[in-house]
């Protein structure tokens, strides 16, 4: 039997209609699962009752187990599911005045080990399966009603372009109008400079938003923090993102902001050259120092060297680049508390039923 949830519309209506079944049965299963959020065919009753035989027999209906829900003082939750295969993933959600954003993990762990963040602390495992994805929204969809969801972010464990085909599939179904249709701006994924999958997502024009992990306009500095820098340097990342900020919409760059590290004058400077001619947001972002961590617990010697920016190391490197013509703000850290904030999601699950 297979997860339904791993297939777009248009997967299903070809694997239906290889069977001999009407592919309308896809567009109404699609709305029973997330309009109506049925998870039992013998409900669907506008599909025939052989039909309903047929689905019971070649699919099921997933779910994740909630192992722990945390709310920070600052109302963001962290959601921490355990998977099939006994791994765990953190999924955060963020309210705001106007919106309600879901940050989605796409991986068990990550392989890139950007030294600032703790997801990759522990290496890579897998790739989540679309169903992974999906579940994450609507587990937490149940779990804040009333509320709603409006926007969704890839920028929780792993590197959304490395999960490339799943993650652009589970987009597919948030896109979808008979799915959970959300729309196109509404939907951002983050990437520490993937060239290819850059391109590949460029190519397809599907609309979204693109968030680059950007934090140096230096190849070695970055390349300490971001090893990934080393295959993928910043010069050639910056010629694929050029061509996907000319798609009408600019694009995010997230640059975190470590103490004597990127806060320098001449950092601003070669950042105004780097973005001349590019579409841009550039959110500050003050580096998150893991909170209430086990000692001994991090395994990265140079994770352990890095520290916060003074408040006037921010004001001044804001003040330095708005000099120089590029606006940024300064966005502020929600669930630091919780280890909810960025950098902070590490899913810390041991598998054998503890939490460290």
């Amino acid at each position: 039997m297979e997860d339904i949830k791993n297939y777009t519309l248009d997967e299903l209506k070809e694997f239906l209609t290889t069977k001999g079944y009407h592919q309308f049965y896809a567009k109404q299963i699609f709305s029973w699962l997330y309009k109506k959020r049925l998870e039992d065919f013998d409900e669907m009753t506008n599909i025939s009752k052989e039909g309903r035989r047929f689905l019971k027999e070649n699919f099921y209906f997933s779910q994740l187990k909630l192992l722990k829900r945390e709310i920070s003082r600052d109302g963001t939750e962290k959601f921490l599911f355990n998977l099939p295969d006994n791994s765990g993933i953190e999924t955060v959600f963020i309210p705001e005045e106007k919106r309600r954003t879901l940050c989605l993990s796409t991986q068990v762990g990550c392989r890139f080990n950007c030294k600032f963040c703790l997801s990759g602390q522990g290496g890579f495992k897998r790739n989540l399966t679309v169903s992974e994805i999906i579940n994450q929204y609507l587990a937490v969809a149940d779990l804040i009603a009333p509320d709603k969801i409006t926007n969704v972010v890839f920028m929780g464990i792993g590197e959304p372009l490395d999960n490339f085909e799943h993650t652009l599939k589970a987009i597919e179904i948030f896109m979808e109008p008979l799915g959970i249709y959300l729309g196109k701006r509404k939907i951002c994924i983050s990437t520490c400079g993937l060239i290819p999958q850059i391109k590949k997502l460029s190519d397809l024009k599907l609309g979204i938003k693109l968030s680059l992990s950007l934090h140096s306009p230096d190849d070695n500095i970055r390349t300490q923090i971001m090893p990934v820098n080393k295959k993928h340097p910043l010069g050639e990342v910056i010629k694929a993102i050029r061509s996907f900020s000319n798609q009408k919409y600019p694009i995010t760059f997230e640059y975190i902001l470590i103490k004597g590290l990127n806060t320098r004058k001449e950092d601003t400077l070669e950042l105004a050259k780097l973005l001349r001619g590019i579409n841009y947001i550039i959110n500050l972002i003050p580096y998150n120092a893991p909170a209430s961590l086990k000692p001994g617990f991090l395994k990265e010697p140079g994770f352990r060297e890095l520290k916060p920016p003074l408040p006037e190391e921010v004001d001044n490197f804001k003040e330095e680049l708005i000099k120089k013509g590029i606006f940024a703000s300064v966005r502020k850290s929600r669930g630091e508390d919780i280890n909810a904030a960025c950098g902070q999601l590490r899913a810390l699950w041991k598998g054998n039923g503890s939490i460290y």
